[in-house]
């Protein structure tokens, strides 16, 4: 028989949830879900998939209508998420994308946490590295790079984007301001203090020229070891894994969406688990 308290879902439920297409491969569900059941919290959390940007849009007509308490946002609606909302807090400002909307009282309030989810991976992972002064190469102009940017640069860092399509990568340093420059070619990962794959995919890149205190970070959590990863630890280099960043920004996800703070688990031996993974 199940531990779940009995009657913690009734009338008076909060939903909440996940949107993006493609969004089945989400963990999302498995952490919230497992601190609404530990908190004995009354609430859902489930995953939306709209097909476009106009089942986005209609999505956030139901929680201006009360039907949704809030949701957090992956691709490729993060940047309409933050079009949509009446107002929007200074992290979701700084990259103009928002991966958590609130509703309440038929408003939308938009937020961030992509940048504390990378801040929290890094000084879990990664100790020792100052982000203040630090050299960051950002692999890939997308929304991820775009997302992990605004804390970084907060933070003191000065980035570099390396990306395939050069002008992408044009749009998104002037978006983001001074301290984010185009990187001519690899050449600049000799210098980096950090590396961050933004990409979906394994970057087409050498870690040969990086030196030997530098740290490796891939946003990409399945598999929680990718090839990059693997490559820089065959390496002996420092890696942070995209598990991390997404525990870390779950949290503030919660809090935003259920109104309260989530009770004490260990995520990560949880999404381990879950995906069958060992790292």
């Amino acid at each position: 028989m199940s531990g779940t308290p009995v009657g913690r879902i009734t009338g008076a439920a909060l939903l909440g949830g996940i949107v993006g297409n493609p969004v089945s491969h989400s963990l999302s569900p498995v952490i919230h879900n497992a601190w609404l059941e530990a908190g004995g919290v009354d609430g859902a959390y489930v995953a939306f998939a709209p097909k476009d940007a106009a089942g986005f849009e209609a999505l956030v007509a139901a929680g201006r209508a009360g039907l949704i308490a809030g949701v957090n946002v992956t691709a490729p609606f993060k940047e309409q998420a933050f079009a949509l909302a009446d107002e929007a807090a200074a992290a979701a400002q700084m990259t103009g994308s928002a991966n958590i909307l609130v509703f309440e009282d038929g408003r939308v309030r938009a937020d961030s946490a992509d940048g504390a989810g990378v801040l929290y991976a890094l000084a879990e992972q990664a100790p020792k590295l100052k982000l203040d002064g630090a050299s960051v190469v950002m692999l890939g102009a997308g929304g991820a790079a775009r997302a992990g940017a605004g804390a970084l640069i907060e933070a003191g860092a000065a980035l570099s984007i390396l990306n395939r399509t050069r002008e992408r990568a044009e749009a998104l340093a002037a978006d983001l301001g001074p301290a984010v420059s185009v990187a001519p070619d690899a050449g600049v990962l000799e210098g980096a203090d950090l590396v961050i794959n933004a990409l979906s995919v394994a970057p087409d890149i050498s870690l040969a020229a990086l030196k030997p205190s530098a740290v490796v970070m891939d946003m990409t959590y399945k598999p929680v070891v990718t090839p990059l990863l693997a490559a820089a630890r065959a390496r002996g280099l420092t890696t942070v894994d995209g598990l991390a960043m997404l525990i870390g920004q779950a949290a503030p996800s919660f809090e935003a969406i259920f109104r309260r703070p989530p009770p004490t688990l260990d995520l990560r031996a949880i999404l381990l688990n879950h995906l069958g993974e060992t790292a």
